[in-house]
């Protein structure tokens, strides 16, 4: 662990200096005091850096302010010069943001070629035809019929409202305690977490209680609900914290996840409950797969949170990421455990994290969505 850190380490110091070179050379032709355009700009990036190594604040906010002589950022505009001064700083922001949404649109649109999340994130009536035989996303070589049970149990359509402005995909990483960022995450527009997370009683204050959408590992329901035989009253009692979310199960990745993921269905169908079950539809994280591949991500599976945040990608402006850290210490140095609620390791050989996370590092370090790294602000 301690070489992948020293790896990972080295590269977001690359990604610093690669992010922050286009904006160096046109804010260099600005004098220190003739750069007070620019205070509103990397306002918010400036206070989260007081968590952050100096390795990474050019990937937190590429507008740096130790660019930015301080003294000159509350003064007036008080000639023409400064006024041209702050002008060339406006441009210099403009640049940037170009560069950043130029850089969404292409990775949003090279998604939507090769996996298209708007219409096959979900299985639903509309890509799963009644009478049809899907086939399991990793044991590809069995099928499913799709009989008249099954095909009701489908939402119509995409069963999401999306676009939404701005998401937040909340990981379970060791780094989310102690974080303050339970505010900033629940005044996103739509909340994805995974894997059925705690987030009520004192969590919340840095993980938030907004839930829109929550994975549930069908492992879950077999080892901590006794697949819903006789623990359904616990089960209901535990998930009535994410409010009305969706639930999102792999019913049709494994065929020994799909008794499970139906009981679920089931499950919340006999209580009135308020949330609902729905299923990735396998042809979608296949094709994700395969994309994620021919980017060095190879593993036997991708980590759900990675799913998730492909798909955010494609239906969010914006997506920023929570406890997402496969690191033993914080960004501070200090030890924190695997999750902000135990300290579980994932299974080995299962997933390629540090492969994942490189991914990640490089979206966040061209703008393609935010990577929070240590804790939130707090008003």
């Amino acid at each position: 662990m301690q070489a992948g850190e020293r790896t990972m380490r080295a590269v977001l110091a690359l990604l610093a200096l690669v992010g922050s070179l286009l904006l160096f050379l046109c804010l260099a032709r600005l004098p220190a005091d003739g750069a007070g355009g620019a205070s509103g700009w990397d306002m918010e990036g400036r206070a989260a850096t007081d968590y952050t190594p100096r390795v990474m604040r050019y990937l937190r906010s590429p507008a740096n302010v130790h660019l930015v002589a301080p003294a000159a950022l509350n003064r007036p505009i008080l000639n023409t010069a400064r006024v041209q001064k702050s002008e060339q700083a406006a441009k210099c922001k403009d640049i940037w943001s170009n560069n950043w949404s130029s850089s969404i649109k292409k990775k949003r649109a090279e998604l939507a070629s090769c996996c298209d999340a708007m219409h096959n994130f979900i299985a639903s009536q509309k890509n799963t035809p009644l009478g049809s035989n899907m086939t399991y996303e990793v044991d590809n070589k069995k099928t499913i019929h799709i009989t008249e049970d099954i095909f009701q149990m489908l939402p119509e359509s995409q069963p999401l409202d999306f676009p939404f402005k701005q998401c937040a995909v909340v990981g379970n990483g060791g780094n989310l305690k102690s974080s303050n960022c339970g505010a900033e995450i629940d005044k996103s527009d739509f909340v994805f977490r995974c894997n059925l997370p705690p987030t009520s009683g004192s969590v919340s204050q840095d993980v938030g209680n907004k839930t829109n959408l929550v994975t549930v590992n069908p492992s879950i329901i077999a080892q901590k609900y006794n697949k819903l035989n006789d623990q359904k009253a616990t089960f209901l009692e535990n998930i009535s914290s994410y409010g009305e979310a969706f639930l999102l199960l792999p019913a049709f990745s494994f065929r020994s996840n799909t008794a499970a993921s139906f009981k679920v269905h089931h499950t919340l169908k006999e209580f009135s409950a308020k949330q609902k079950a729905i299923f990735f539809y396998p042809r979608y994280l296949k094709s994700l797969a395969q994309f994620w591949r021919t980017k060095g991500v190879k593993a036997y599976r991708l980590s759900s949170g990675f799913m998730i945040t492909s798909a955010a990608m494609e239906l969010c402006e914006n997506v920023k990421l929570y406890g997402f850290w496969p690191f033993s210490k914080s960004i501070a140095g200090i030890p924190i455990n695997h999750h902000y609620y135990d300290n579980q390791l994932p299974k080995p050989g299962f997933h390629a994290m540090p492969k994942e996370y490189n991914q990640i590092l490089q979206l966040h370090g061209r703008g393609i969505l935010k990577l929070q790294f240590g804790k939130c602000l707090t008003e």
